[in-house]
């Protein structure tokens, strides 16, 4: 089959690779019929998250038909259309029992904190991913959720993390009627954050990039203010000025290890990988935020030390809440949002590439070119659905 490779930082090319085959009763083989490349790919591609292995093959955002099953998987039958969430979950142990299937602690024996997720290294459980023809998908009794009736492919592919993610960023604010959210980055999940940070009352949005032309996009879909960093002197001290010198409510760091802006923290944590990632945009979250505000984070960072300024934290009486987005949890709720009308996800995409273009799609994504926000791929075998 096909399926992208990775061959080291900045190097992904699309070859034959073999078949996957079942290895567990609750595995499933899902043929591959959109599949994503993701910001946080990303960091996979710059070669910033520890025991990213030579042969990978990357890809946590991908929907297809299951073609195989395993002799105990009871909840999808051949020909059925899924949704994969990246979480990978038993859906058994204490945290999924809780709804946490982010944080599963069966699916991923390289790590305790964070549960498995597809094509994600092997700090999460090193499985394959899904930018190829076919996919092997364990615990298929949990995480696959079959695709309703005449939902666009588009739309269900950006359900598996982009709209959940986005979502829980806002969940985890705990927003309020009235409250001015401040969203650090406008790549798609930023965007998604802003978006739905008006779901749960939020009087005012603002969020901030560096790329004028996202920030346009964040302007039309999301219905935010939207302000350029480099164009804004210190953004700690613009957003105090802008908040009558109290600060935001509520801050989403949307960006994670990849955040420009500080030359120290770009030196140290991207360049020479002293710290777990440049953490700028966090640093501006915990300094914009009020006293006794929230700083919601689900940008990447990764499972080692970073520079952050706690004791900020400790005397302003910060929350900070931070996790990998559990889409299982909040499928249904999404889904009711998109058959509604309320969210509209694939307005998003503005590049479909085939997957034997991967590599151009990685270059153009990273490097910001041609205005690209969202980038689906589509394999060979996934051709005319």
């Amino acid at each position: 089959m096909l399926a992208m490779e990775y061959r080291g930082p900045k190097r992904v090319r699309a070859v034959q690779k073999p078949m996957p085959e079942i290895k567990h009763p609750q595995d499933a083989i899902v043929k591959v019929l959109r599949t994503c490349i993701c910001g946080s790919d990303l960091h996979l591609y710059n070669g910033n998250v520890p025991d990213t292995r030579v042969g990978s093959t990357f890809g946590h955002e991908f929907i297809g038909e299951v073609v195989e099953i395993g002799s105990e998987v009871t909840k999808v039958k051949v020909g059925d259309r899924v949704i994969v969430p990246f979480n990978i979950a038993c859906g058994e142990c204490h945290f999924c029992r809780q709804g946490m299937f982010g944080n599963c602690h069966e699916s991923n024996t390289e790590a305790t904190a964070v549960g498995a997720i597809f094509g994600y290294s092997h700090t999460a459980g090193g499985f394959n991913g899904g930018q190829a023809e076919y996919a092997r998908v364990p615990y298929a009794n949990v995480g696959p959720t079959i695709i309703p009736a005449g939902m666009d492919l588009d739309d269900a592919v950006l359900l598996t993390d982009v709209v959940p993610t986005g979502y829980q960023a806002a969940e985890m604010a705990g927003i309020q009627p009235g409250d001015t959210v401040l969203v650090f980055g406008a790549g798609p999940i930023g965007i998604m954050a802003a978006r739905c940070a008006w779901l749960f009352g939020a009087g005012r949005v603002m969020i901030v990039d560096q790329e004028d032309y996202r920030l346009e996009f964040a302007r039309n879909y999301s219905y935010c203010e939207a302000y350029n960093f480099k164009e804004i002197g210190d953004p700690v001290l613009f957003f105090k000025k802008a908040t009558d010198w109290l600060g935001a409510d509520v801050v989403i760091d949307a960006v994670g290890a990849e955040a420009a802006g500080n030359t120290m923290q770009t030196i140290t944590g991207r360049k020479l990988l002293l710290q777990a990632g440049s953490a700028t945009a966090l640093h501006w979250a915990i300094n914009s935020v009020k006293k006794g505000g929230v700083v919601s984070v689900v940008g990447v960072y990764g499972p080692t030390d970073n520079l952050v300024p706690i004791g900020n934290v400790l005397n302003k009486g910060l929350t900070i809440r931070a996790n990998q987005a559990s889409v299982k949890r909040l499928l249904p709720r999404l889904i009711e949002h998109i058959q509604n009308g309320v969210l509209n996800p694939k307005a998003l995409i503005t590049h479909r590439i085939p997957l034997e273009e991967v590599a151009d799609g990685y270059r153009m994504f990273s490097a910001k070119l041609d205005n690209c926000i969202k980038t689906v791929m589509i394999p060979p075998t996934a051709n005319h659905q």
